[in-house]
């Protein structure tokens, strides 16, 4: 995928510290240093976020990390100013988090204005959103595959019949994951502590699991290769 051209003063190729600094010995300074890594941070989690949400952009993923950077939630004028964008563009950039699961929206005490804070610790709070957005795709896919059997109906002839096998397999994969997906990640709703659930997984489990994988991996290729070799002798 091509990258999108950076708008953000911010969003750019992070450039390494420049060479001379406020030492006047050609090292960066601490402030230079402090601000090369920010930037870096800006662009990489611009990059994830905005490839990983559709509808949230570059801007979106520095919004979450100036937030993860902050030590208290942050209005959208502070935003803008810190991003060096337009409200207009930092509005429609939150809205997209607050929908996506990844921030909240407060109103403290005697504010005039809504303040904004990830809604949990970064980045937790990313795999979360992002595991309840693939649930979500997966039970869409499940319907949709539903919807368009009913339509075929009892349709008769080969072009009907092809396609409601394909839409039968189809059906079969979407029910599959979304089992799977039940098992292993049952209704998850909010940010997921990697770190803390990795730990209580033991070892050997791990090792289990990895073994199957990758059985299931050769399994696969395996199968598609003498598909395709079978697809060519016809």
């Amino acid at each position: 995928m091509t990258a999108r051209r950076p708008t953000s003063p911010f969003a750019h190729p992070p450039q390494q510290p420049p060479a001379a600094g406020g030492g006047g010995d050609g090292r960066a300074s601490d402030e230079e240093r402090v601000a090369a890594a920010r930037q870096e941070l800006l662009e990489g989690v611009g990059a994830e976020i905005a490839a990983s949400f559709p509808g949230i952009t570059r801007l979106g993923g520095q919004v979450v990390a100036a937030l993860f950077l902050a030590d208290a939630p942050r209005s959208m004028d502070e935003l803008s100013q810190e991003l060096g964008r337009s409200k207009s563009n930092i509005f429609a950039n939150l809205r997209g988090l607050e929908a996506a699961g990844i921030i909240e929206r407060r109103r403290e005490s005697g504010a005039r204005h809504d303040s904004f804070a990830l809604r949990g610790k970064y980045p937790d709070v990313i795999v979360g959103a992002y595991l309840g957005r693939l649930r979500r795709v997966v039970q869409d896919k499940r319907a949709l595959a539903r919807r368009a059997l009913a339509l075929l109906g009892d349709a008769q002839g080969a072009e009907a019949d092809a396609m409601r096998a394909r839409l039968d397999d189809l059906s079969r994969k979407y029910d599959l994951f979304a089992e799977v997906m039940e098992q292993l990640l049952p209704s998850i709703d909010g940010p997921v502590d990697l770190e803390r659930l990795i730990a209580q997984v033991p070892a050997p489990v791990v090792r289990s699991l990895n073994a199957a994988a990758r059985v299931a991996w050769a399994a696969g290729d395996a199968i598609s290769r003498l598909s395709g070799r079978a697809g060519r002798k016809r």
